[in-house]
């Protein structure tokens, strides 16, 4: 119960501090524009299940999230203090674009030790 409810709770959190920026399209330092990957993570609260286990299909709503994000960004996010700490599954989660079959993705782009499957 726990875990869930606070991702629920920290994603909603999330989404009304960063509602309205396109982090996909921001151009600036950081992979995610001027946007901390630490705080998107909880913007993609609605993929934690899938992208903890491969079995566990992708929702809708995740794949429209991840059809904003650019591949850079997920990586960073994927990568995060923030992410490790929920018990993120790196290689699963690098999974998710693939999974959501979003057309135009960078192919085999490469993440850490993972690889952002598209």
């Amino acid at each position: 119960m726990g875990g869930g409810l606070i991702l629920r709770y920290m994603w909603m959190v999330g989404l009304f501090a960063i509602v309205g920026n396109n982090w996909g399209g921001v151009e600036a330092a950081g992979e995610c524009g001027q946007l901390d990957p630490e705080v998107l993570i909880y913007k993609l609260a609605s993929c934690a299940p899938s992208s903890q286990d491969k079995n566990v299909e992708v929702p809708p709503k995740c794949c429209g999230l991840m059809q904003k994000v650019r591949t850079s960004c997920l990586c960073a996010i994927i990568l995060s203090k923030e992410a490790k700490s929920l018990g993120l599954n790196p290689a699963v989660a690098g999974t998710v674009p693939k999974r959501c079959k979003i057309a135009g993705r960078p192919r085999g782009y490469k993440c850490g030790d993972f690889v952002v499957e598209a």
